[in-house]
């Protein structure tokens, strides 16, 4: 079980104007505490894990925010302060004229057991990205791995806004044997990160937020030089990743590439094509999902490669239950014969390839799976050579000219729902006459992408259709990456999942 340790949450109390001390000793919940909350002109809020306290019934004033301003640390460049020899962070809120308008105080927590989840990864060696939205938990976890790594290795943080190692000269216990590296201002972390490498020979380098190319640059330095790395970003997954111009190098960058005519016609693809540009920095990525949920990619150049070929690798997924047990599940595909069949139809054999002009759809991902079905198919660049045209619904309603001209022609036109292999799986199966065999998972995915998209759409909620156990936990883990809501109804055999907004 998780041992939680406030860090001495008296001195953060201590910094706040008297009256509002009282109002939130008062309130008698100071281990649910997240934040506290001061802007000009406004109430004073308390924060807490599931709601929101005022704190006073009068407006924060200039000599609030100066009190506690006099009674912390120095801000730096980033605007963030703390209190010696405490977790606590205070960030400011300034105006144009440099003046602290608002002040966030957050408590600093140091939370014993995080890792246990991933104890394995951490020790193995690999390098390792944590991926999550703020408040999550990547630092508290990044805190956690430095400790236990420093017990055997020697490990050196760049703490560049003092809240791995908290405020002073003199870093938390919190790091245990590690070594704290401060940064003067946020712009040099990357300087510090190279030298760290150069002057203290760690074994493990531990950064917290990497967020500018610099950065990044300087993490790929690090991992080519074989230390491992441990380090923070956000981002809600890997695909969020990907598209971060700024960040995509820290799993290989992605470039366009042009093929050669050979080259395409081998691969049936169109001449450019997307690619990883280079190794990953990191082995590992962990996307956190809240305190007690996390879902693993491994692989990290494999997962990026089959993202951009349109394949999908199922991520494993660990979590602690109510409990405290660690559980493990790999997000395996269920076994082909509790896959439903599609009656057999008599199969249409052709002399030829189909040649296929695809509008919109990925023509990879048709490729395979056409290639997985056995069916014989070419992609064409040229509408005057198509037999066929491929095309998604938003755009077919928009009668684009390739699309108009060919109707015009009577050249057929098929129109999926979603860029999906189960859309086009049918759309083939109807064309050659041949039997499929539907993956239930992958037709629950797209049911569920579907009814996400009616949410975000402003849908007050969705139920889909009945499924087993294993594929509920899949459509949650959807919702969750959605950052919306899910809950299972009904009884077995008829349980299903409902997805709603948060709010």
């Amino acid at each position: 079980m998780q041992q939680e340790i406030t860090d001495d949450l008296d001195a953060l109390m201590e910094v706040l104007p008297p009256p509002l001390q009282k109002n939130l000793q008062e309130l008698n919940d100071e281990d649910e505490l997240l934040e506290v909350v001061l802007d000009l002109g406004r109430l004073p809020e308390a924060r807490f894990i599931d709601r929101e306290v005022v704190l006073s019934s009068s407006d924060v004033t200039e000599d609030d925010i100066e009190y506690i301003a006099s009674r912390i640390g120095r801000f730096g460049d980033d605007n963030r302060a703390g209190i010696q020899r405490t977790l606590h962070r205070i960030s400011a809120i300034r105006n144009r004229e440099d003046k602290i308008v608002g002040l966030t105080c957050r408590v600093g927590r140091a939370v014993y057991g995080t890792i246990e989840a991933i104890r394995d990864i951490v020790e193995s060696g690999n390098s390792m990205l944590l991926l999550g939205r703020p408040g999550v938990g990547k630092t508290t976890m990044l805190r956690e791995v430095a400790r236990v790594l420093a017990e055997k290795r020697r490990v050196v943080i760049v703490d560049t806004s003092n809240e791995i190692a908290g405020d002073g000269d003199i870093p938390h216990p919190a790091i245990g044997k590690a070594r704290r590296m401060q940064v003067k201002t946020p712009s040099m972390q990357h300087a510090v990160m190279i030298e760290a490498v150069e002057n203290h020979m760690p074994e493990v380098i531990i950064i917290d937020e990497i967020g500018t190319e610099l950065e990044a640059a300087a993490a790929r330095t690090i991992a080519e030089r074989g230390v491992q790395l441990v380090a923070t970003a956000h981002g809600n997954s890997l695909d969020n990743l990907m598209m971060n111009p700024t960040l995509a190098d820290l799993v290989g960058g992605i470039q366009s590439v042009t093929l050669s005519d050979e080259e395409a016609r081998r691969r049936r693809t169109r001449k450019s094509v997307l690619e990883r540009k280079a190794p990953p920095t990191f082995d590992v990525i962990v996307e956190i999902q809240d305190w007690e949920r996390l879902v693993v990619r491994h692989d990290v150049a494999d997962a990026v490669d089959a993202i951009l070929e349109g394949r999908f690798i199922p991520p494993q997924i660990r979590y602690r239950d109510e409990q405290g047990e660690i559980h493990i599940e790999e997000m395996a595909f269920p076994a082909a014969e509790e896959a439903p069949h599609l009656s057999p139809r008599e199969t249409v054999r052709r002399r030829h390839p189909l040649a296929i002009y695809p509008y919109g759809i990925s023509q990879h991902r048709l490729q395979q799976v056409a290639k997985g079905m056995k069916v014989s198919v070419t992609m064409v660049d040229d509408l005057a050579d198509a037999e066929a045209v491929f095309t998604l619904k938003h755009h077919y309603r928009k009668r684009p000219h390739d699309i108009s001209e060919a109707e015009r022609k009577g050249i057929p036109v098929y129109v999926l729902r979603s860029n999906t292999t189960t859309q086009m799986e049918s759309c083939l199966a109807d064309i050659f006459g041949v039997r499929v065999d539907l993956d239930p998972l992958a037709h629950a995915a797209e049911e569920t992408q579907r009814a996400i998209e009616k949410i975000l759409g402003g849908a007050r909620s969705v139920e889909l259709s009945s499924q087993n156990s294993y594929i509920r936990r899949y459509q949650h883990e959807m919702a969750r990456q959605a950052n919306l809501h899910s809950r299972s109804r009904g009884k077995e055999p008829r349980r299903r999942v409902r997805i709603y907004p948060k709010n």
